[in-house]
């Protein structure tokens, strides 16, 4: 299609106004990008260019009211954001818009899709000359205004189009703009989902070191929250440190209590995280703490069976903490920023197998370095991320950078503290335990799974290797005829 003569055109489009895909354009257009929008609920549209008058300082956004002027009024090639529910809403767009496109066109999924969808979706859109691009968007709806981390996937060429607009409305950081390339079809949104599997290994990690403060220190409110700030300048300097510091001051106006106290203790959960879960099953990686926080959101959300287990299943009796109390805050930080090198430990080696598997070829130095800004997990820690792959590209586990095994290997005792502290008090410290667990499993040259495999061979002669006859392959023994008699 071609443009009315003397129409008004966009450098890009949005489809979807709710609160990503609006605070989104309006971070677009106040850099500098003239943009087109779109709502299947055109009052919103309408809502938005109210919005946009103030938060735009004045720059051009043109309000559409059907599908065929929202793609009229842009230029060639065509660029389309969309930032729809995703699933089933994600196909219906693209199905609507694909007639009116011409090829070279670029289509921008910048929501959470899963990602083989996206595989789909980019396949069959090349076919008919449409280039389609995954793009993970993280920073919340702060983030989308005024600075995102950005996860693009998808051509290469096509992103060459996009490139300008996605570095000039990303969050910035010492080292250059929070986004980058991330590889062919669905790598961009591969990496959102592993992003966010990491995000819930992050937050459970936070909840269980709340709960052992206030649990076994009963620390207040108030002391928490002076925990949480202190901790934040420090090697743990994150974006949830700083807002967990921040909830613990907030007061219900009502009650007057803190107002977390009064926050019920079920966690939601979108679809990321099981996602995340299954993709490291099919490839083989162990993410156990990042599985322990979905698992603790799942249960989380067993509300009227817990109160009832809490009645009928009481846990340790007697149990007081003895200890210094500087000691036990020491070692809860110690703790979790140990689990945390080991969660993502796991989650780098997750986005590792799924380039290897699908020739995506991603740079594991530079995601850590897009993630320091705009993004959910925006952390100082992520820049020795990026230092331990800068010295090291193929570095098979964060455990082995020489900066994070000289530092777990220093806090490891308090780490056991920690851990054994909550266990003894009967406080749930799944992630915590699991992150530990992991970092023994991987320090150990001789596992008891000899056994497992005896038991298989014996019950299902699913075959082993010998230790001693390497060169022998997999054989199979008749366990029962070398038993005495």
């Amino acid at each position: 299609m071609q443009p009315q003569p003397g129409a008004r055109q966009a450098q890009i489009g949005m489809i979807g106004l709710a609160v990503m895909g609006e605070n989104l354009a309006l971070n677009i257009a106040r850099n500098g990008f003239p943009i087109a929008v779109y709502n299947r609920d055109t009052t919103k549209v309408d809502k938005f260019l109210s919005r946009a008058k103030e938060h735009a300082e004045g720059k051009e956004v043109i309000g559409t009211y059907s599908i065929e002027d929202f793609v009229k009024s842009l230029e060639r090639p065509r660029k389309i954001v969309l930032l729809v529910k995703a699933g089933e809403a994600v196909d219906a767009v693209v199905n609507q818009i694909k007639p009116l496109l011409d090829k070279g066109d670029i289509i921008i999924d910048g929501g959470n899709s899963y990602f083989p969808d996206t595989q789909r979706r980019e396949k069959a859109l090349k076919a008919e000359g449409i280039n389609f691009i995954g793009s993970g968007v993280s920073g919340g709806e702060t983030g989308a205004l005024w600075g995102p981390s950005l996860m693009p996937g998808g051509d290469p060429a096509a992103y060459e189009h996009l490139k300008p607009i996605w570095e000039a409305i990303s969050a910035k950081v010492g080292d250059g703009n929070c986004v980058t390339y991330v590889g062919p079809d669905g790598a961009g949104h591969f990496v959102k989902m592993v992003h966010n599997g990491i995000e819930y290994g992050d937050m459970q990690l936070i909840a269980e070191a709340y709960d052992i403060l206030r649990s076994v220190l009963n620390l207040s409110a108030d002391e928490l929250s002076d925990v949480f700030a202190k901790w934040n300048e420090g090697t743990l300097q994150s974006f949830l440190i700083e807002i967990t510091a921040k909830i613990f001051k907030a007061v219900d106006p009502e009650t007057k209590k803190p107002l977390v106290d009064l926050v019920l203790d079920k966690a939601g959960q979108k679809g990321t995280g099981k996602w995340t879960s299954q993709v490291s099953l099919d490839l083989g990686i162990a993410i156990p703490t990042i599985q322990a926080s979905i698992d603790g959101r799942t249960m989380s959300a067993l509300k009227s069976e817990r109160v009832e287990a809490s009645k009928q299943l009481p846990g340790p009796s007697g149990f007081k903490y003895t200890g210094n109390k500087q000691e036990l805050i020491d070692a809860v930080h110690d703790a979790l920023y140990a689990s945390k090198i080991c969660s993502y430990a796991q989650g780098m080696n997750l986005i590792r197998a799924g380039s290897d598997k699908w020739n995506w070829n991603i740079n594991l130095g530079e995601l850590s370095r897009i993630w320091k800004g705009g993004c959910i997990i925006r952390a100082q820690f992520l820049d020795k991320i990026k230092q331990a792959y800068q010295r090291r590209a193929d570095l098979p586990n964060l455990l082995l950078d020489p900066d994070f095994k000289a530092w777990v290997l220093e806090a490891q005792p308090r780490w056991r503290q920690a851990v054994t502290t909550a266990q003894s008090a009967g406080i749930p410290v799944q992630a915590m335990s699991a992150s530990l667990a992991y970092f023994d499993t991987y320090r150990t040259a001789n596992l008891p799974l000899n056994l497992t495999q005896a038991q298989r061979d014996f019950f299902g002669s699913h075959t082993y290797e010998r230790v001693d006859k390497p060169q022998l392959g997999f054989i199979h023994t008749e366990w029962e005829d070398l038993i005495k008699k």
